[in-house]
């Protein structure tokens, strides 16, 4: 099964931080078929570079990866909204308009979201279709 990789563990993985999330990373990434993104979530780890040369080093890795998007980019906003009304329907607050698009982009693709976000956790109780994997409590 493929897996699309959020922001909160490519950011740990590239920083060299261990934790679960990474070290499953790593794993995968033995199978490069397993691993993808979308272009959200390039979008927020090229926000976070430091420098232009680890903007240049990011770009450069990145972008050899798999990407995964809308088979109709508008029909997939439109989930990805309708995705954050349901949770807002149940009371479930939703940080991010991206981490949105990021589960639906996971839901559509069928993929496994690997994360380390909390807001995905929340989310499952209103989208119950998410598949995802993550290595914190609760």
């Amino acid at each position: 099964m493929t897996h699309l990789v959020d922001t909160s563990v490519w950011v740990d993985y590239i920083q060299g931080r261990g934790s679960e999330a990474v070290d499953c990373l790593h794993g995968l990434l033995e199978m490069p078929i397993a691993v993808g993104l979308n272009h959200q979530i390039y979008l927020e780890i090229l926000q976070g570079a430091r420098s232009t040369d680890a903007f240049a080093r990011l770009q450069r890795y990145l972008s050899t990866q798999r990407f995964y998007g809308f088979v109709d980019d508008l029909a997939g906003y439109e989930a990805a909204a309708n995705l954050y009304f349901q949770c807002r329907q149940r009371g479930i607050t939703v940080r991010s308009s991206i981490d949105c698009l990021i589960a639906q982009c996971a839901i559509e693709n069928d993929l496994i979201l690997l994360h380390q976000d909390r807001d995905f956790i929340y989310m499952q109780d209103a989208v119950p279709a998410l598949n995802q994997i993550h290595f914190l409590g609760g």
